[in-house]
């Protein structure tokens, strides 16, 4: 109905026919004229981590903080949360489920010289509401540098006038809806990701249907008292920053090695990775109705996936300690396998990073949970990868790389309460992992 009720359109056009936006006559670098928003310059990049040590790229540059917010508010004692159905340029299907504000300091400081954001000033001015989460969450560390947005979520009991674009949703439909692809948004599953889950009045692990159900739901409640304790994760995670060296230095985006620019596109020699295109939006719902933008292209599909093992009767995650140049500080928490597989389809089984070659080759009865899950549409071009979560078998190696180590899904929630420890794509994979539970009970 929502896509039905509004007038979208996309199309991409060339880097000229943008409109405050233009390349640096110094740096190349592609920039508003404002000098807000964002831009896209250049990194050279030099690690210890991985098979590449040293390489160039365009990045996303966006020092700013932005808000992702849910508003929340009981009905016949259920919470419910305020969703919106958000355009963005980038959505493939042009309308997903978002937070009830979903904004960037230069939008809801409008510098577009547009409306302001809708029920902006609950999450401004909270002196009536009751904060349930507020923390700043990391984003795409292979795409932004540094960047971070504030993830919280607000409950009142004060009237809330409810737009045409919005509605009320449990937390069990919203996990529901996870099951579809390309239904909820990023930035609403990274909100729900903070969210933790506690046993009710009466309640225990038997009340979840099936093996699976009851080793993930004592997961869940596993705060401390996994195969390693939170110290020892603790310490494995300062290990890793210790191993790993991560040098970034911002360039000028027209020096970037190997990389080209056309009328229409800077892309990689290779033809791989990603590109920079530029994008006319109009979009009769929106703080403006049209403008034009930059917006990053992906080239090849990617994989985001969990393998999950029961020990002692708890579900227990395979967790990566991953280098992406984007980080605050160096590594952070990352699914098990987390990729572009794209870039290995010429490559045997022994070329691909670790646990790669088991996930695709899982069987039928391994895999837990298998969509197709948006990243961000205002920065990104259409770009779903395939989220996973696989429980291994009997087969599955014993001995882990160093920078993998085993945690309970309730561990990993409470690293997800601090800065800078759990990566996006792994904070959007747990959020699913909560719908197994509820879609048993």
């Amino acid at each position: 109905d929502r896509l039905r009720a509004h007038c979208f359109r996309l199309e991409p056009i060339p880097f000229h026919d943008m409109a405050q936006w233009g390349f640096d006559p110094e740096t190349g670098n592609l920039c508003h004229e404002s000098r807000r928003f964002f831009s896209i310059e250049g990194l050279r990049v030099r690690t210890n981590w991985g098979q590449v040590p040293e390489w160039e790229q365009p990045v996303i540059v966006q020092p700013e903080i932005g808000i992702l917010g849910f508003i929340a508010k009981r009905f016949g004692g259920v919470l419910h949360f305020l969703v919106q159905a958000k355009m963005e340029p980038g959505n493939i299907n042009m309308i997903q489920l978002a937070p009830t504000l979903q904004a960037t300091r230069s939008n809801f400081t409008r510098v577009h010289k547009g409306r302001t954001p809708r029920y902006l000033e609950a999450f401004l001015d909270r002196s009536r509401s009751r904060v349930l989460v507020d923390v700043l969450q990391s984003e795409q560390g292979a795409r932004f540098l540094r960047k971070r947005n504030r993830n919280i979520i607000i409950e009142t009991e004060q009237e809330i006038e409810v737009g045409d674009d919005y509605c009320w949703l449990t937390l069990g439909q919203l996990l529901r809806l996870l099951r579809r692809d390309n239904m909820v948004n990023m930035d609403a599953r990274t909100v729900m990701s903070c969210i933790s889950y506690a046993l009710g009045t009466g309640d225990s692990p038997e009340a979840v249907s099936g093996r699976f159900g009851q080793a993930l739901w004592r997961s869940l409640q596993s705060f401390s008292a996994g195969r390693q304790s939170n110290e020892d994760v603790i310490s494995w995670f300062t290990e890793q920053k210790f191993a790993y060296d991560l040098d970034v230095e911002r360039i000028p985006l027209k020096t970037v090695k190997e990389w080209v620019r056309t009328d229409t596109e800077i892309r990689h020699e290779s033809g791989r990775y990603f590109s920079v295109i530029a994008c006319l939006v109009k979009a009769d719902n929106r703080e403006v109705p049209s403008w034009t933008q930059p917006m990053v292209k992906a080239h090849q599909k990617g994989l985001i996936a969990f393998v999950v093992k029961e020990f002692d009767g708890v579900l227990h995650i395979l967790v990566q300690a991953k280098v992406e140049p984007g980080n605050f500080d160096v590594v952070e928490m990352a699914p098990t396998v987390q990729c572009i597989t794209g870039s290995y389809e010429d490559e045997g089984p022994d070329q691909l990073p670790p646990f790669v070659y088991y996930v695709l080759q899982a069987r039928p009865d391994q895999i837990r949970f298998d969509t197709l899950q948006s990243e961000e549409g205002g920065r990104f071009f259409r770009e779903a990868n395939r989220n996973m979560i696989v429980e291994a078998g009997p087969d599955f190696p014993r001995d882990m790389p160093s920078n993998y180590i085993w945690m309970t899904a309730g561990q990993l929630k409470e690293f997800i309460k601090y800065n800078n420890f759990v990566n996006v794509q792994a904070r959007c994979l747990l959020a699913s992992m909560s719908f197994i539970e509820w879609g048993q009970r």
